[in-house]
């Protein structure tokens, strides 16, 4: 079972207005992360992995501990971790709803003291990567950030959002301010409405 490179669910100019331009998504999406679909179906081809679904595949090759991972992990992780990601953001309205706010408040202090935390975690994640907001395994909400294409499948974690904070994802509308990209996603990009429903 071959994957394929989902649609963008918005015109590549539609967050444009809220700091992610047109450019960055036709490289982003149509180049990066076709590459790992394509490079991922040629990977697990002909394997034990051929017929599996990404989330299997994903927790099937992750190697706790290692340096490095394999081709396959990378490839399908990162396949992954994207089709999430354009799945976070919306060109429509960023508003939290209650039953969301609620919950990070009680987990985090307030809606301002988790953003605070999200973009110290992404400024603070050395090299590419990417920071999540999780539900953990006994159900409470954390902040954490993994290397390369590493998700919280891996450790059992429920990705309720993250950011990419490859530079590929920024540095065409943010050059190298990291901060201003992260603190642009979260004040201006994210779907709400996707966070409460993985919740």
């Amino acid at each position: 079972m071959a994957f394929s490179l989902p649609d963008l669910p918005y015109p590549h100019d539609a967050l444009e207005a809220k700091g992610m331009s047109r450019e960055t998504l036709e490289f982003h999406h149509d180049l990066h992360h076709k590459a790992y679909v394509d490079n991922g179906n040629k990977l697990i081809a002909g394997t034990e992995w051929e017929n599996k679904s990404l989330e299997e595949i994903i927790t099937g090759t992750y190697q706790p501990g290692a340096v490095a991972q394999n081709g396959i992990f990378n490839n399908i992780s990162q396949l992954w971790n994207h089709n999430e990601f354009w799945q976070m953001m919306t060109p429509g309205e960023s508003r939290i709803p209650g039953e969301v706010e609620r919950a990070i408040t009680e987990a985090f202090g307030s809606v301002q003291d988790f953003k605070t935390q999200f973009n110290t975690q992404g400024v603070g994640q050395f090299g590419s990567g990417w920071v999540w907001l999780v539900k953990d395994t006994d159900g409470s909400l954390k902040i954490t950030k993994t290397e390369n294409g590493v998700n919280p499948l891996c450790v059992g974690q429920t990705a309720l959002l993250g950011c990419d904070v490859w530079e590929h994802s920024y540095y065409i509308d943010f050059r190298n301010k990291r901060p201003a990209y992260l603190t642009n996603f979260l004040d201006n990009l994210v779907n709400w409405e996707n966070v409460a429903s993985r919740m």
